[in-house]
């Protein structure tokens, strides 16, 4: 069973700065090329909503429109780690965010591959909590 646990949430102001952080393990037989990676986040009252995917390689990244120019995505697949960099913050900004596993395989044509679905994820952390404001 994968574990994915998630880390690096807080207060940040408006217009600051927070790298959230996905630790992964227990993969059993797998490895972290074998899995895409997803950000979720869902704030008060709203819907969980997709905010950023990696892919394998790490070559393919997608991002939600409010988040793009603002987030980027990265994956240390020898350290097992999938980061968030969330850069000029808004108070829009403020919810839980969640780490999931998107299983690819061993394929070399799923490489490239990410999806902001929710449905499509077989793995997911319990969520760090993200608040901005001044």
């Amino acid at each position: 069973q994968l574990q994915i646990v998630e880390s690096g949430g807080g207060l940040a102001e408006p217009g600051g700065s927070l790298r959230l952080s996905c630790a992964v393990s227990g993969f059993a037989g797998f490895g972290l090329d074998q899995f895409a990676f997803t950000w979720f986040r869902q704030a008060p009252g709203k819907e969980r909503e997709g905010v950023s995917c990696i892919s394998i390689s790490g070559g393919r990244t997608m991002f939600a429109d409010s988040v793009t120019g603002r987030f980027t995505i990265s994956r240390d697949n020898t350290k097992n780690m999938v980061y968030l960099q969330m850069n000029s913050l808004t108070p829009e900004d403020t919810a839980v965010y969640y780490c999931a596993a998107d299983f690819r395989g061993p394929y070399d044509n799923v490489r490239e591959v990410c999806t902001l679905r929710e449905d499509r994820m077989d793995y997911w952390g319990r969520g760090t909590q993200v608040t901005v404001s001044a």
